[in-house]
């Protein structure tokens, strides 16, 4: 059970992304459908199987556990889940606990999330103006966002800000989002946006795809920006602006393909592993997991032999004017 997990291209995974809900407080046009249907509660794991799935990829070697959804935080009891994990940290078999989530339930759960030895969130937020927000998220409020991160930051938790840069909508917030970020002491990390949903059209993905070189390039006429060697283990590249000394980073899987150092897999809500969030290829851990309650060898074979399967990299492309490499599942399902 201790053997690291190991893919094909000799990559260690050694970071797990976990969807702990499909539901979520928001409906953010890139992410789910205004009029989504959610699953039925016996298809998700319960919050003891999501713990045994877990302690199990640690017991393989995973070192960083993200808890994603929907929005984790509207998962009922979920702190049960957090207190749970965080016997790994104290082991030691598990270096960081950590989510993202859309901000809106921060001021309750923020100082319980210390207590359960998170000490990193990424909140997801494309716009510090309170209608452009509103467009986006179709159900969010901004001031409550807003709140959550003053609450984060009170509680002890460093806070990173993802931001998709979406063409046309935060263009012209490039500055103010740097500086209102620079302030706080928050980090910043923009993300292009992926060809992911049944319902968004290939022609609105192209509209939307603000390339992040060019993103680049704007930050150059204001700060002066160099390249940092630092890597956390993921997708992004970082800069700093030496003007404010903060960090920038870019995750950019349609002008650069960062699949070479890929060390992670994604877990669904249902117990569906998938090897990689431009693929549709997936394993199911749910029928291992509920057919051997007792015993975790089917569910540790279960889960080598789907790493076996984790392909090089994924297929985005919009370079041909079209968005190939299309996800028909929603960001929501994979968890991001």
């Amino acid at each position: 059970m201790t053997a690291p997990l190991i893919d094909p291209f000799m990559r260690p995974i050694s970071y797990l992304r976990v969807s702990v809900t499909d539901r979520c407080d928001f409906r953010c046009v890139y992410c789910m459908s205004e009029n989504m249907t959610f699953l039925p509660k016996k298809e998700l794991l319960t919050l003891e199987e999501l713990d045994r799935l877990c302690t199990a990829f640690v017991d393989m070697g995973v070192e960083k556990l993200r808890i994603t959804g929907g929005e984790p935080l509207v998962r009922r009891n979920i702190m049960q889940f957090f207190h749970g994990m965080s016997r790994h940290l104290e082991s030691g078999a598990l270096k960081e606990l950590t989510l993202t989530t859309n901000g809106s339930q921060l001021t309750r759960f923020a100082k319980d999330l210390y207590a359960a030895g998170v000490r990193r969130v990424n909140v997801s937020l494309d716009t510090l103006d309170e209608e452009k927000f509103a467009k986006v998220t179709r159900w969010g409020r901004l001031p409550a966002v807003l709140r959550g991160i003053d609450a984060a930051l009170e509680a002890g938790l460093r806070v990173k800000l993802n931001a998709v840069a979406l063409k046309g909508f935060n263009e012209d917030e490039l500055f103010s989002i740097t500086e209102w970020c620079a302030d706080r002491g928050v980090d910043l990390t923009w993300i292009e946006v992926m060809p992911m949903g049944d319902d968004i059209g290939s022609e609105m993905r192209l509209d939307q795809y603000w390339k992040l070189t060019d993103l680049r390039e704007r930050l150059s006429d204001q700060y002066t920006v160099t390249d940092l060697p630092d890597s956390t283990g993921g997708p992004a590249r970082y800069v700093r602006l030496e003007e404010t000394g903060q960090r920038i980073g870019f995750i950019t899987p349609l002008s650069h393909n960062f699949c070479e150092s890929c060390n992670r897999v994604r877990l669904t809500c249902t117990g569906d592993l998938f090897m990689c969030l431009g693929q549709e290829d997936y394993a199911d851990l749910r029928a291992p997991l509920r057919n051997h309650p007792g015993d975790d060898a089917a569910l540790e074979a279960a889960i080598r032999e789907a790493i076996t399967h984790k392909p090089k990299g994924h297929d985005f492309d919009y370079s041909r004017q079209k968005a190939d490499g299309k996800m028909m599942r929603h960001m929501s399902h994979t968890g991001g």
